[in-house]
């Protein structure tokens, strides 16, 4: 079959997703699990409509900078040092929980140690995408769950940062301290740098020229864009430096009009995003790791929500506020999937690990969304009295 060019591509992927979201609504069952679905049936391993996911899998990544992006317009610069305080003894203690549990189980299923540390990685993430798109932004929900979440989820994010930089150091006892050391120095330097830039230049400019919105929608998107590939040169993650893109506007009055602007742009990226998800996926070597991928998706299942309740209560968190933080960080990360791709680029793991980690991600994607979808509130629930924007 002729290799459909990018218009193609896009037509099926949009085509597609408009027909399986219609009956989505029409059988009450969440959009995510629609587009992941769609992805399965045309991908290379379906019905092969669609075989070039590297470039849609590199299109769809936008979406994830625009969500941080959009994430760090919301959030105050006071709120966020202080949610971190909070987050950091959280997130390291069930960081190590996570994937001390998912070595115990690769081990249980034969893998070697280099594959069980590499499976032990991926386990520790939690989904930015899926964790935030879940997350209502109106004053309806819980304004202190949102930030708990993005703190966590923040930490998380520098620690897939170290374990990237450890894979692709090729060697898992091999670490280049000087570059881990530069990278995190450059953290600190772009953030000042950024807002710096922010309060004496781009304020200047959207302030002079507020009247014209298509300028200030290009202006939005060349600054999270230009941030986000100086934060990815210095070693950090696109995703980082967007955010921190995000948080230097969020205490101007034109945020808000940014992120309204944004959010439909946003969602046209993240519909590319579970698409890609679906179709990388390899459904021939499934019977292989079914059981496997089975332990491991309901390991992540049960205990994500149950350590976070434990270690929020510990911190005087609420009980219900505790519960709703670990269903909603109840699954791995799409970090998860770049750890297992990278891990077998460099011949750390071979294909079944690979897959193992792959099914885990997607069946923890479908339930926990299933979870928050139909027990929490969120802007896409399919009961009125659930949904929230």
């Amino acid at each position: 079959m002729m290799e459909p060019s990018v218009f193609q591509s896009f037509f099926l992927i949009f085509t597609g997703a408009a027909v399986v979201a219609t009956i989505a609504l029409y059988t009450r069952q969440p959009l995510l699990v629609a587009y992941i679905a769609l992805g399965m049936i045309m991908g290379p391993f379906g019905l092969q409509f669609i075989t070039n996911i590297e470039l849609i899998s590199e299109i769809s990544r936008v979406g994830i900078v625009f969500l941080l992006f959009l994430l760090g317009l919301d959030m105050q610069p006071k709120a966020l040092f202080s949610v971190l305080k909070q987050a950091t003894h959280i997130g390291l203690i069930s960081s190590a929980v996570f994937a001390s549990a998912g070595y115990a189980i690769g081990w249980a299923f034969g893998f070697s140690h280099i594959e069980n540390l590499i499976i032990g990685m991926a386990m520790m993430f939690s989904s930015t995408i899926i964790g935030i798109k879940l997350l209502p932004t109106t004053v309806l929900h819980h304004k202190h769950t949102g930030d708990l979440m993005v703190g966590l989820l923040l930490l998380q994010d520098f620690l897939a940062i170290i374990c990237l930089m450890i894979l692709l150091s090729g060697d898992l006892g091999k670490v280049d301290l000087s570059t881990m050391g530069k990278t995190f120095l450059a953290l600190p330097i772009i953030a000042f740098a950024a807002w710096a830039f922010v309060k004496w230049g781009l304020l200047k400019l959207i302030q002079k020229f507020d009247r014209f919105h298509e300028y200030i929608f290009l202006v939005a998107i060349g600054w999270c864009m230009g941030l986000a590939e100086l934060s990815e040169s210095l070693g950090l993650s696109a995703e980082i430096g967007a955010f921190i893109a995000g948080i230097t506007l969020a205490t101007s009055p034109i945020s808000q009009y940014i992120a309204i602007s944004l959010k439909p742009l946003r969602d046209f990226f993240l519909i590319i995003f579970f698409f890609s998800i679906g179709a990388r996926f390899n459904l021939e070597l499934l019977p292989s790791v079914a059981l496997s991928a089975i332990a491991m998706a309901t390991m992540v299942l049960v205990l994500k929500p149950v350590s976070y309740r434990f270690l929020l209560r510990h911190h005087s968190e609420q009980n219900r506020l505790a519960w709703d933080i670990g269903f909603r960080l109840g699954q791995i990360s799409e970090f998860s999937l770049l750890i297992a791709f990278v891990a077998f680029n460099a011949s750390l793991i071979g294909e079944k690990a690979s897959t193992l980690i792959q099914a885990t991600a997607i069946i923890t994607f479908l339930v926990s969304s299933y979870i928050v979808i139909f027990n929490y509130p969120n802007p896409i629930a399919v009961s009125d009295k659930l949904r929230r924007d």
